[in-house]
């Protein structure tokens, strides 16, 4: 079964039918099939971040969304660990000439570890990473 990871900006564009991506990320999940999502913690933890001054409501659809993707056995859920930041935080001391947060590390990694070409995602960091951002 292929696999392919989901950043932050793939479920906010989802989530928010205002966001420019919407109908790209609708369009390509359409696509997806039997593929397998993986996403990780550290995305949940930032995609939360984003909703958190949006208001009641929401933060309602994200908690509801969030809730379910952790219970979903077709998406593969990466935990936050101690290990996992110390091996994020290596990356980012020695990618000091590029721009990734903590949490583009943390998924690049992922994404080597399980061998993932692709992903959710508009960020041009993942392209400088050598992977596929799939809504560019």
């Amino acid at each position: 079964m292929s696999q392919v990871f989901a950043d932050t900006g793939y479920w906010i564009a989802l989530l928010n039918p205002r966001d420019e991506l919407h109908d790209r990320a609708r369009q390509i999940s359409a696509t997806l099939g039997s593929t397998q999502i993986v996403t990780s913690e550290w995305v949940l933890t930032e995609l939360l971040n984003s909703f958190a001054e949006r208001g009641a409501q929401f933060r309602s659809v994200v908690s509801r969304t969030v809730a379910a993707l952790r219970s979903n056995p077709s998406v593969i859920m990466i935990p936050q660990t101690s290990a996992s930041f110390g091996d994020a935080f290596l990356l980012y001391q020695d990618m000091s000439d590029k721009s990734w947060s903590i949490t583009d590390c943390s998924s690049f990694l992922i994404m080597r570890q399980y061998g993932i070409g692709a992903a959710l995602t508009h960020d041009r960091h993942f392209e400088q990473a050598n992977f596929q951002a799939l809504l560019r």
